[in-house]
C-alpha cells in the first residue's frame, strides 16, 4: 500500500437491535442498607450499663426510697427550695444587669471605665465565692453603718449595716457581686461576635448609640450570650447551696439541718436535694432551648425541631416503618 492510497474503513459493526430486550424492573431491586456493627455493639454494651445502674438504684436498700418519698414534698424541703428560687432570681437579674454595664465599661473609650471593670472582674474571678459571702457576713465588723450624702462632705442619711444586712440580703449581694464578673465577659463576648458592619451601617443611620445597642446589636449578640449565660445561671443554681454558711437555709441548708437532726436520713435528704436540683437545672435548659431557637430566626434556614416535633416525627417513620413490613 503506497503513501498516496487512502486508509482502510474501520470494521463495521453488526448493529444490534435494542428494542427487543426486555426493560429491568427497577422496582424489584432491594437496596441493602450500610451495616454498622460497632454502633449496634455500642449501643447494646450501653444499655446493658444503664440498666445495671437503674437496677441497682432500685434494689439498693441504703437509698432508703421510702424515706426519700417521704421528705421528697415535706414543707421544710419545699419553704428551703423557695427561698433557693428566690435567690437564684434576685441574683441572676442583679448579675446580668451588673455584667451587661461592666461589659459596656471594658468596652468603653474611657481608660477609666476600662480599667475600673477589668480589675473588678479580674478580682472578683480571682476570690472564690464562699469567701466574698463569708467576708460580707462579717460586714459589719469593718463598717458599723453607712451614710448617703455629699462625697467628703456631710451625710444626709445614716443607717445601720446589722439592720441592713439580713442574711438574704448578704447572699443575694454576694452571688450578685460574682455573677456579674462572669456575665460580664459573656455579655462582651456577645457584643464582639456582631459583625462590626452592623456598627457601622447603624452609625451611618445617625441612629442613637443607647438605640443601636437595644435595637440592633443586642438581639444579635445574644445568640452568642444565651448559650454562655445559662450555663452560668445553671452554675448559680449549683452555688446557692453556699448560702448555708451565712446562716440561711435554702434547700442545701435545710437538707444539711435536717441530716444533722435525723442521722439515719443523711442518704434520702441528699437524693431529695439532688433530685431537686436536677429538675431545676433541667427546667432552665428547657427554656434555654425555646430561647436559642428564639433568636435563631434570621440566622438560620430551618429552626431545629421542638421536642414534639421530633416526637411526631418518630411516630410517623415509625408507622411507615410497620407498614411497609406488613405489606411485605
Amino acid at each position: 500500500m503506497s503513501r498516496s492510497d487512502p486508509p482502510p474503513p474501520p470494521p463495521r459493526l453488526n448493529r444490534v437491535d435494542t428494542d427487543d430486550r426486555p426493560e429491568p424492573d427497577l422496582t424489584a431491586a432491594r437496596v441493602i442498607p450500610l451495616r454498622h456493627p460497632g454502633r449496634w455493639i455500642a449501643t447494646v454494651v450501653v444499655l446493658v450499663v444503664l440498666a445495671q445502674i437503674v437496677h441497682g438504684l432500685i434494689t439498693n436498700p441504703f437509698y432508703q426510697w421510702d424515706r426519700f418519698a417521704y421528705w421528697f414534698l415535706r414543707p421544710v424541703v419545699l419553704d428551703g427550695l423557695v427561698i433557693t428560687l428566690q435567690v437564684t432570681a434576685f441574683s441572676a437579674v442583679l448579675g446580668l444587669a451588673g455584667g451587661i454595664v461592666l461589659a459596656l465599661g471594658r468596652l468603653s473609650r474611657s481608660p477609666v471605665l476600662q480599667a475600673v471593670s477589668w480589675i473588678y472582674i479580674w478580682l472578683f474571678r480571682s476570690v472564690p465565692l464562699i469567701v466574698v459571702l463569708l467576708f460580707l457576713y462579717n460586714f459589719s465588723a469593718l463598717y458599723k453603718s453607712l451614710s448617703l450624702g455629699i462625697p467628703f462632705g456631710p451625710a444626709f442619711v445614716t443607717f445601720g449595716v446589722t439592720t441592713l444586712a439580713t442574711d438574704m440580703v448578704i447572699a443575694v449581694i454576694g452571688l450578685s457581686l460574682n455573677e456579674a464578673a462572669y456575665a460580664a465577659e459573656v455579655v462582651r463576648a456577645g457584643i464582639l461576635s456582631v459583625d462590626q458592619g452592623q456598627h457601622e451601617a447603624s452609625a451611618a443611620l445617625g441612629l442613637p448609640r443607647g438605640y443601636q445597642f437595644r435595637r440592633i446589636v443586642l438581639p444579635q449578640a445574644l445568640r452568642a450570650i444565651v448559650p454562655s449565660y445559662v450555663n452560668q445561671l445553671i452554675g448559680l443554681i449549683k452555688s446557692t447551696s453556699l448560702v448555708f454558711y451565712v446562716s440561711l437555709l435554702d434547700l442545701f441548708g435545710t437538707v444539711q439541718s435536717m441530716g444533722a437532726t435525723y442521722s439515719g436520713d443523711i442518704v434520702p435528704l441528699l437524693v431529695v436535694a439532688t433530685v431537686w436540683y436536677v429538675i431545676l437545672t433541667s427546667i432552665v435548659s428547657i427554656i434555654q432551648f425555646y430561647v436559642e431557637r428564639h433568636y435563631s430566626r434570621g440566622a438560620l434556614r430551618t429552626l431545629p425541631p421542638t421536642p414534639l416535633q421530633k416526637l411526631r416525627t418518630g411516630t410517623t417513620v415509625l408507622r411507615a416503618r410497620i407498614r411497609e413490613g406488613a405489606i411485605r
